[in-house]
């Protein structure tokens, strides 16, 4: 979460003489499943007895209430050493708007400057029709995004995707987007806002590759969204010996217990538990 007193900044927008500069930090826009919580159907065709976790989602503002939970997304509040603030936003799901509302208002971020897509299912692009909310008035923002979830963001929004604006070109909405082709390589990082980003690739089904990302400068940060089955390349990238001291590890899960089966996208909560142990133990 953001800093809840950040040093005072200037007119500029960058630290005041001689205070040290806010610190980075991570905004969990959302933490859910692709249908994200409550679901709808819990509530408007309840059961005997009503579900404990839908039921009690509408009871508590959602900043306070873990049951209320939009589509898996993350905002990168990067710092510089001059106190200027870069928002990166992974993933844009079907909850987008409502992400804007609940948390860009309530922390204060003006804006999006660079967004990275981990993949292209629903609950990570659908957003994208709304992004332009977030969009600053006149400065064109990266989208870090394969080539084959490229291809399925234009057949979604053929509108959006777009060349690059030419000389004497209109600026308009889908202009302000600028597609950028990464590769699901751990060898081959990229940068967004000043920011490098070593790309992660997992398994989200045995069918289906997703990427996560490490990224930070003095603390190094894994994060996995959306995974069943970590890859070798990838165990060695977040490991010791691969790049180097790993400080958090974020990892997703959307059951309790089990070891899931060839067709689960994703991993249990036993099954994290687990990994994280040979991780960090690796990173010992």
């Amino acid at each position: 979460m953001m800093d809840p007193d950040p040093a005072p900044t200037s007119p500029a927008g960058g630290a005041a003489a001689g205070a040290s500069p806010p610190p980075s930090s991570l905004i969990f826009l959302g933490t859910g499943c692709s249908g994200a919580l409550p679901d709808a159907r819990c509530l408007i065709q309840p059961s005997a007895p009503p579900c404990a976790v839908c039921s009690t989602a509408l009871s508590l503002p959602p900043d306070r209430n873990p049951n209320y939970r939009c589509n898996t997304s993350l905002l990168i509040d990067y710092c510089h050493g001059n106190g200027t603030h870069k928002y990166i936003l992974v993933d844009v799901g079907k909850t987008f708007r409502e992400q804007v509302l609940r948390w860009f208002v309530h922390h204060k971020v003006p804006s999006v400057d660079s967004i990275i897509l981990t993949h292209e299912h629903a609950d990570a692009v659908l957003g994208l029709d709304d992004v332009w909310v977030a969009l600053p008035c006149s400065d064109q923002v990266p989208i870090f995004l394969t080539q084959f979830t490229l291809d399925s963001v234009a057949a979604r929004f053929p509108n959006l995707v777009k060349q690059n604006l030419q000389e004497g070109d209109d600026f308009t909405r889908p202009s302000q987007l600028n597609w950028m082709i990464i590769e699901g390589d751990v060898e081959k990082p990229f940068v967004a806002s000043e920011l490098e980003f070593l790309p992660l690739p997992v398994m989200h089904g045995e069918d289906y590759v997703c990427l996560g990302f490490i990224f930070g400068r003095k603390e190094r940060v894994a994060y996995l969204s959306d995974v069943s089955r970590i890859l070798p390349r990838t165990e060695h990238a977040i490991s010791k010996s691969g790049a180097g001291q790993l400080d958090l590890l974020i990892l997703e899960t959307n059951r309790l217990h089990g070891a899931g089966d060839a067709r689960s996208c994703h991993l249990t909560l036993t099954q994290v538990i687990c990994q994280d142990l040979l991780i960090f133990s690796e990173n010992l």
